[in-house]
């Protein structure tokens, strides 16, 4: 089963970005809505997906549909190979040391629950800190809480600058001798500010202090290599990477997840059972009681080939050069503002229009066929750093084009028209 489009693999780099190429991978992007070609810019709560994508659980489930592990007929050996296969794409994919440190769960979210409750629970005693910032989706912020309630340890926050940077040495004070585990954004959802996370991660390991990393808004975006980072755990979700909901990944070093007790129970993840007593199986399937979302796996395996195809780097750069067009074009507007101008930031540009609610931005552009996100962002946090109840957000990925851009900026003309 092909799970990258050869007219990808087959494109060589130096021919450069082939934006049209790309964009036509994607069906969904032929939609028509109100009358007008889909402008889709809501990447940040979920992408869309690629032909590999929707080929590779087609495939799946009219082909190989089988529960895997263990089963010896045909069609449960061939399942197992796809599961297992993607899992060794996705190690490639981040640079992990080894396919037991690559956990399959069912997002973002599952994993940081997951090493709250199986890593942080069973070592936190009253007292002892746990080190996040003010820019976290709220996945990184409620699970630590929970802990925090089971443990009696207290939550310490590094606060963001008016452009919603992150202060690295308001981090320096907050990591002190109480300090047991650091959890950070890799870049915000919310602003798109990018944290100098390795410099995190190394000032944490100065002191001896583990540190998870957020990775949701950046493996779709950046080069990640969790080796070099020197990361202690990495969590992303599969439908922010071209790839299909209810699947992500919790990366975790090999030393650390041999240790950790499992987070559930149940088949699959165990060597022996007796009314007695019962015994784990070896990683990672220590942590994956029950049966999979196994299309959901394959489904992210394409995902990650089909982003590794055209290259992050590529990814990175034309992304970028969006966001420039775009925040200046957005600046041109009386009345609006940006929130989140950090020095570093990633593809989202997230505004307010005076006097104007954010939901009835949303609702008017989507009559112009633009898509974007009105709320909160499941970021209240920073909603109330910056005194809003909410932005509009407009976030790009690697089909997104100026042309679009320029339909927002249109787009954003009619709502001051209507409403301003």
């Amino acid at each position: 089963m092909s799970t990258a489009p050869e007219v990808l693999q087959a494109r060589p780099r130096a021919a450069g970005y082939d934006l049209e190429r790309v964009r036509s991978e994607f069906p969904i992007l032929a939609t028509e809505v109100c009358g007008h070609r889909l402008v889709y810019l809501d990447n940040a709560a979920t992408t869309q997906k690629p032909r590999a994508v929707i080929a590779s659980q087609t495939q799946y489930y009219e082909s190989d549909n089988a529960n895997i592990h263990r089963g010896v007929h045909t069609l449960s050996q061939r399942a197992t190979a796809a599961y297992e296969g993607a899992r060794e794409r996705v190690r490639r994919f981040i640079n992990a040391a080894s396919a037991q440190e690559i956990v399959f769960v069912r997002g973002t979210t599952e994993a940081i629950n997951l090493v709250a409750q199986s890593f942080g629970r069973s070592r936190l005693q009253p007292g002892d800190e746990i080190l996040i910032s003010a820019m976290e989706h709220h996945s990184n912020i409620v699970p630590w809480q929970l802990l925090c309630g089971q443990t009696g340890a207290v939550l310490r926050v590094v606060p963001i600058g008016a452009a919603g940077e992150f202060l690295f040495e308001e981090y320096e004070r907050l990591l002190g001798p109480r300090t047991r585990l650091v959890a950070i954004t890799h870049i915000s959802n919310a602003l798109g500010t990018v944290t100098p996370i390795g410099r995190v991660i190394a000032l944490a390991h100065q002191q001896g202090v583990p540190v998870l990393v957020d990775g949701a808004q950046a493996v779709a975006h950046a080069s990640v290599d969790v080796r070099a980072l020197d990361a202690d755990f990495y969590a992303f979700s599969g439908h922010k990477l071209y790839g299909p909901t209810g699947i992500g990944v919790l990366y975790g070093k090999q030393a650390l997840l041999e240790e950790m007790p499992p987070y559930q129970g149940g088949g699959d993840m165990i060597s022996t059972v007796s009314f007695e007593k019962s015994t784990w199986a070896e990683l990672p399937h220590k942590f994956e009681a029950g049966t999979p979302n196994i299309a959901g796996v394959i489904g992210l395996g394409a995902a990650v080939d089909f982003v590794a195809a055209i290259g992050l780097d590529a990814i990175a750069a034309h992304e970028a050069e969006l966001l420039a067009y775009a925040s200046a074009r957005a600046a041109e507007i009386p009345g609006l503002r940006i929130i989140g101008t950090a020095p570093e930031k990633a593809g989202i540009l997230s505004f307010v229009l005076d006097r104007i609610h954010p939901h009835d931005i949303g609702t008017i552009l989507d009559e112009y066929g633009v898509a974007v996100r009105a709320g909160h962002h499941c970021a209240m946090p920073v909603m109330q750093h910056f005194k809003v109840p909410a932005t509009a957000r407009a976030s790009f990925a690697l089909y997104n084009t100026r042309a679009e851009v320029d339909a927002l900026i249109s787009a954003i003309h009619q709502v001051k028209e209507m409403l301003g």
